[in-house]
């Protein structure tokens, strides 16, 4: 069912097509997508948008979506990337139709239908070398040349490649290859390899092949068992589609039809699984889920909520040309979900002392605040408040221009939650440092209860020195300096890594509330950013990523 905003948003050239379909009969009864990752590394923002439009167009149209792993390869291929695929897809907020599906649960389908080919005299086995075949390829503005094993005999081609199968052969030795047209405009068409000889256990079907489909192969042949009707994929396979439907043709299977569709690529991040994968394992980040990452479990441990990933895939739309998308934007997303469903707490980052000089020593008192103040059902919680507090430091000038409406001199600012307040000394040490300001409260000016007519125009977060509680925070921003790190010709991406995308900060003090703090809840540090509680803290150590900061730079640029 789709919503009033679905309703009035015009289609994309894919739902175009896909209505076309369905008016013209080509597939009357049902619409079946397929989310096909490879099992090779964690999914990443480009992914993501992948996910959102394969399940939310089929969503639409009352169909259904596979999760299919096209794992073909077992050199690369890990049990973790499956389960850390599945965690990521069902934490996006989506359900793929029945159980997990595999390109290795039609192995043997797979390989009949290779054998189906070879009887009809569409493939062949091949014993040159890679670097003989690449030679043979051609360029794409000189013809290839047929292999000298080309004209095998239908029963010699079946004799090896069965003997293939059967291990009798040295890994990269031979290779099945179907026989198309070295001539072809299009190289994916000039006798692609179909098999490959490789002597390495899979992730699931452990020793049983020792030949293993091409992507190529395995992944338009994969779609037609499902009976996807609309197989969406990236633009860099528009050109694999015409040998995609050859073999369809040649094989008299269940017309897939693929529709592709352009990049969305976002600044200031990379989404290619190599380099990404580079990046964990020479420990320029902790790790996939390291929050620096554009991986979708690094997004979800900095604290970007799922909604928001699917309103930037929404914006963002499908178009046919690759473009780039600001990071402001996802970062805007972000930023209005959490003002929506974030917990307002107060955390002092650099503090500095502040003694209430007229306030009783000994003595405290519980205030209350809202959690959300944008939920009207939000709870409260009770704030200790005593003679000794901190304060950010920035929040204190000893000589503050006029518009400086915080602290300094002789200035009247209101604590929130609290009291009105108004400074009258302070002390330096010998660096000529603050080390504590000194003020005085005015007991009638409490929040909600306020009857002293004083007027505050500045108000400040603290926390109370007696009851603060200790936290690392994890300050992080964009891993690149640059908002394009692979588009600089003669230059490795890793030459643009921000030396400052991680900041620890261990000085923060927080109100006594977040001691308490529950994984996966967001909280807003008041005047400062969002930040979500780490999944390495412990009760012995809060460690606290930041999201996002308070403001957007995304709007003011637009």
């Amino acid at each position: 069912m789709t919503t009033n905003a679905e309703e009035e948003r015009p289609l994309n050239f894919i739902e175009e097509e896909i209505e076309q379909d369905i008016a013209n009969g080509r597939y009357p009864k049902h619409i079946h997508t397929r989310f096909p990752p490879e099992p090779n590394g964690f999914l990443h923002i480009g992914h993501a948008t992948a996910i959102c439009f394969n399940f939310g167009t089929a969503k639409k149209y009352g169909g259904k979506t596979n999760l299919r792993f096209d794992d073909t390869n077992p050199s690369t291929e890990k049990t973790d990337y499956v389960d850390a695929i599945k965690r990521d897809v069902k934490w996006l907020g989506f359900e793929w139709e029945g159980e997990a599906l595999y390109a290795s649960d039609y192995f043997d389908t797979l390989y009949d239908y290779a054998e189906q080919l070879i009887k009809s005299g569409d493939a062949y086995v091949d014993d040159s070398t890679p670097e003989e075949i690449a030679s043979m390829k051609g360029t794409p503005t000189e013809a290839g040349t047929n292999s000298p094993y080309r004209d095998r005999s239908i029963e010699e081609n079946l004799e090896l490649f069965r003997k293939m199968k059967a291990g009798e052969f040295e890994t990269g030795s031979k290779v099945l290859r179907a026989k198309i047209d070295m001539s072809s405009n299009n190289m994916h068409l000039r006798d692609p390899l179909m098999y490959r000889i490789k002597h390495e256990a899979h992730h699931r079907t452990g020793d049983k092949w020792c030949i293993y489909p091409m992507y190529d192969f395995a992944h338009g042949q994969s779609d037609s068992i499902e009976k996807i009707t609309h197989s969406l994929c990236s633009l860099e396979f528009i050109h694999h589609r015409p040998l995609y439907e050859w073999f369809i043709e040649k094989l008299g299977i269940f017309p897939s039809r693929q529709i592709e569709f352009a990049r969305r690529n976002v600044s200031h991040m990379i989404t290619s699984k190599r380099r990404l994968m580079k990046l964990v394992e020479s420990g320029v980040v902790e790790g996939w889920d390291d929050p620096r990452m554009c991986t979708v479990s690094g997004m979800r441990r900095k604290g970007y909520p799922a909604e928001a990933i699917r309103i930037f895939c929404d914006k963002i739309g499908m178009g046919k040309r690759d473009a780039l998308i600001e990071i402001e934007l996802l970062e805007s997303c972000v930023r209005d979900v959490l003002n929506r469903i974030s917990e307002r707490v107060m955390v002092v980052t650099n503090p500095v002392k502040l003694t209430i000089t007229n306030y009783p020593e000994g003595q405290d008192e519980m205030l209350t605040a809202v959690n959300n103040p944008e939920d009207e059902n939000s709870d409260t919680r009770e704030i200790p408040f005593s003679k000794n507090l901190f304060i950010e430091r920035e929040d204190f000038m000893e000589d503050p221009p006029k518009k400086f409406f915080r602290l300094g001199p002789g200035r009247v600012v209101r604590l929130k939650n609290a009291f009105i307040i108004e400074c009258e000394d302070f002390d330096k040490d010998a660096d000529g440092n603050i080390i504590e300001i000194r003020c005085k409260y005015f007991p009638d000016s409490k929040s909600g209860q306020d009857t002293s007519g004083i007027k505050a125009k500045g108000t400040l977060h603290w926390v109370s020195a007696d009851h603060a509680i200790h936290l690392q925070l994890n300050e992080y921003d964009h891993l690149f300096t640059d908002p394009t790190p692979m588009g600089h010709e003669g230059k490795e991406f890793t030459e643009f890594i921000n030396p400052d995308s991680l900041v620890v900060n261990n000085k923060a003090l927080a109100e006594p509330y977040l001691a308490k703090a529950v994984k996966e809840t967001h909280y807003q540090f008041m005047r400062k950013a969002y930040y979500i509680l780490d999944q390495e803290s412990s009760e012995d150590k809060l460690i606290f990523n930041k999201t996002v900061p308070l403001k957007s730079s995304w709007k003011k640029k637009k």
